[in-house]
């Protein structure tokens, strides 16, 4: 079975695996409340200072694995009861302070939070303290240290903070989804909703009637997980576990690399429509961008917009690394096409929930997309397939200069540049995960080797244009 890259993903697994093993069988109502007992069978706690606590918190991850609040709209969510380990955070002395007699850090400070004992050694008030950072600046010792909790630090566009109970708390006018915080957090107290019993019941429901077929649209980032096994092998796994056809999202990529290069030359200046948590950070924080962006629709939308109009009926699975995603299935203009998405972490849950050990099943087949399509897991991948889009097209008076945004961080850079008109680019592709989606948050492993598995899979279709991709679907 796969190594998870943390424990606190191990787990999480594990509560996924129990729930979709009772579902496939109509127990789980009967049984919920018992899997917290299931994973922590004995009184001796694996992870928290007693069993009782520990099996509190692994209910809420119960919850959260049969969808979580519902009167919640974010897909992440935050366990309180987990939330209670990390320290208050702040600006902190530390013991590097020589108790000078300079005392720069008590005049930086304007709201009087800086005192001082026998030994003239600083302390700061936290009820006065406004976490302005003056202190810390003139301190000659770097003495004062900004001790910023993991959430806090993951979250790069600042949408978490504490709650009067000191813990984490997601201001969903700004979250755009993307999972950091997910990942980063030590004690898996911020998890992201899994809709997992839908895919169960889409699946259960065209075994029984044989009304639909159900398709798994998978992205071109599986190629780096599941190394445990082949790629073919996984591709057998999901029909053994009941999908009808596997198909790359690669192949929507590439119908996006197509039209979007096509859009960008007609209009001289886009942002790429790819990764939706790029594309909420410009609705949340640069909504004056919002007309830049490519009105393509992502690449899982693109292709399952296809298979929802010429394989009717059916339904439609994104299985993939990005907990954004899951948001994006719930916005009007790709509801209709999508009906579901899970991450690779659920997946290997459904696999082992039905006792299916992928190592030992013969290889399938997953040939739809071109190198282009199957690049777009990585960052530059887009920005290269727009680059080969324009080429195709014949396109020869517009000179595409691309602006390859690795992370949230280098996106916000790039449209505060372009919001002030200092951009020099005609073409913003944003990824919001470091490294694009192989460092989405549902991924099993993350690493710089993933880079080098998505080119690898990338070159065994590298005969196949843009074109000739996209050609088979017309």
């Amino acid at each position: 079975m796969h190594k998870f890259d943390t424990k606190v993903q191990h787990l999480k697994y594990k509560v996924l695996r129990e729930v979709a093993r009772l579902a496939w069988n109509d127990e789980l109502l009967d049984n919920v409340l018992d899997i917290p007992k299931m994973i922590v069978p004995g009184k001796t706690p694996t992870m928290r200072c007693c069993v009782y606590k520990e099996r509190a918190i692994l209910g809420e991850r119960v919850k959260l694995a049969m969808g979580g609040d519902a009167n919640n709209p974010n897909v992440i969510e935050v366990i309180e009861t987990a939330c209670d380990e990390c320290p208050m955070g702040g600006y902190d002395v530390t013991n590097a302070c020589r108790g000078c007699l300079a005392h720069r850090c008590e005049d930086a400070c304007k709201f009087g939070a800086i005192s001082f004992d026998r030994n003239h050694v600083a302390h700061i008030d936290k009820s006065k303290c406004k976490e302005c950072g003056a202190c810390a600046k003139v301190c000659p010792y770097t003495a004062i240290v900004d001790r910023k909790r993991p959430c806090e630090n993951a979250c790069k566009i600042k949408a978490i903070h504490m709650n009067e109970s000191r813990t984490a708390a997601i201001d969903n006018d700004k979250c755009i989804a993307c999972g950091a915080c997910v990942y980063q957090c030590p004690f898996g107290a911020i998890s992201d909703k899994s809709y997992i019993l839908d895919v169960i019941d889409i699946i259960r429901k065209s075994e029984q009637n044989k009304k639909y077929k159900v398709f798994a649209v998978v992205a071109p980032s599986i190629s780096s997980q599941f190394t445990y096994a082949k790629l073919g092998q996984v591709i057998t796994g999901l029909k053994e576990l009941g999908f009808h056809t596997v198909v790359e999202a690669a192949l929507g990529a590439d119908m996006v690399a197509y039209e979007e290069s096509k859009e960008l030359a007609e209009k001289g200046f886009l942002t790429s429509s790819c990764c939706p948590a790029f594309v909420s950070y410009i609705e949340k924080a640069f909504k004056e961008l919002k007309p830049f962006v490519s009105h393509n629709l992502s690449p899982m939308a693109t292709i399952s917009k296809y298979l929802k109009e010429h394989e009717v009926p059916c339904k439609i699975v994104f299985i993939g690394p990005c907990t954004a995603k899951k948001a994006e299935v719930q916005k009007e203009s790709v509801k209709p096409y999508v009906d579901a998405a899970i991450t690779f972490e659920e997946l290997q849950a459904l696999f082992d929930s039905r006792d299916i050990d992928i190592t030992a099943l013969s290889e399938g087949v997953l040939d739809n997309a071109s190198y282009f399509g199957r690049i777009f897991a990585r960052c530059g991948g887009l920005s290269d397939a727009v680059a080969e889009g324009l080429k195709e097209h014949g396109v020869e008076n517009f000179t595409l200069k691309a602006c390859s945004c690795d992370g949230i961080e280098a996106c916000r850079a790039a449209l505060l540049k372009k919001s002030k008109g200092v951009l020099d680019a005609n073409f913003i592709e944003g990824m919001a995960c470091v490294g694009g989606c192989i460092g989405g948050a549902g991924c099993l492993t993350h690493g710089e080797k993933n880079k080098a598995e998505v080119d690898k899979y990338g070159r065994e279709a590298y005969e196949k244009t843009i074109s000739d991709a996209v050609s088979v679907l017309k």
